[in-house]
């Protein structure tokens, strides 16, 4: 993931900032003047939305390694070839040398 200047990945501002949200949607919930069942419905409803929202953002992110961890292997095997055939090169030039 992408980190910003003080080394904290980008990752963990979006997460920190939902649970600052959530925490403080619950403390709004529980002090407005509603019954207690309201309330608990409200907790439970917000609760929901917040495992939901987790749970796609954890999807996004899991695709998204997979993804780079795709693209890495991939310019890992062009590399490979590329020096693989540069080996080849050197070996055909020196053969040449000692021919000569």
């Amino acid at each position: 993931m992408a980190r910003d200047d003080n080394g904290v990945s980008t990752g963990t501002v979006v997460v920190s900032f939902l649970a600052g949200a959530a925490l403080g949607a619950g403390l709004a919930l529980l002090y407005a003047p509603k019954s207690g069942r309201e309330t608990r419905g409200q907790i439970a409803d917000l609760a929901d939305d917040a495992v939901e929202k987790i749970k796609e953002y954890a999807r996004e992110a899991q695709s998204k390694i997979v993804t780079a961890f795709e693209d890495g292997q991939e310019a890992i095997r062009e590399k490979k070839s590329i020096l693989a055939s540069a080996i080849e090169a050197g070996r055909e030039a020196m053969q040449k040398e000692k021919g000569n």
